[in-house]
């Protein structure tokens, strides 16, 4: 969830590397370029979440500490590029995650108030911004995130399309 030189500084300065985070990103760019078109694949239940934004006309980004780039070549392999109104990363934010930056901004693009927002999230670092924007956040772990700390979600989900998201989303 952290900004890719915050998260390579953490690495660096964890391992003792002497690659700078620069040097770090390009690696991880050419490994997960061949990684991608074989692996990325919908989050499960996104599509069905989706329709139920797409019923009621409801705004959608991706706030991400993901690069724009490889965020966007994601979600188009993914096949939901098209259904995302728009991407935001820690590129286009002062301050990335935990900062409440990237939701702030996100609702302000979407026209709406943090307060009336729904964040889902799947990293401890992400809600807790989610958290501090004001926003209502479900967190929804990844087999990568499964366990961790999620203090300050509404609630802890395990699919994006779980009845409580749609109870939530319909009753406004």
């Amino acid at each position: 969830g952290l900004p890719a030189p915050h998260a390579y500084g953490v690495l660096i300065q964890a391992e003792g590397l002497s690659e700078t985070w620069q040097e770090l990103q390009a690696e991880a760019d050419a490994i997960f370029a061949g990684m991608l078109m074989d692996r990325v694949q919908p989050m499960p239940g996104i599509l069905t979440l989706l329709d139920w934004l797409d019923e009621l006309s409801l705004p959608r980004c991706i706030a991400t500490s993901s690069r724009l780039a490889f965020a966007e070549q994601a979600l188009s392999i993914a096949g939901v590029r098209s259904r995302i109104d728009f991407i935001l990363t820690a590129e286009h934010v002062k301050q990335g995650k935990p900062a409440p930056d990237i939701y702030l901004e996100s609702a302000s693009r979407m026209n709406v108030a943090p307060v009336q927002m729904l964040v889902l999230e799947d990293s401890s670092i992400g809600t807790r911004a989610g958290v501090s924007a004001g926003a209502h956040v479900i967190s929804v772990p990844s087999r990568h995130t499964l366990g961790s700390d999620f203090t300050g979600a509404k609630c802890v989900l395990d699919r994006v399309d779980n009845l409580a998201i749609k109870q939530l989303l319909f009753r406004g």
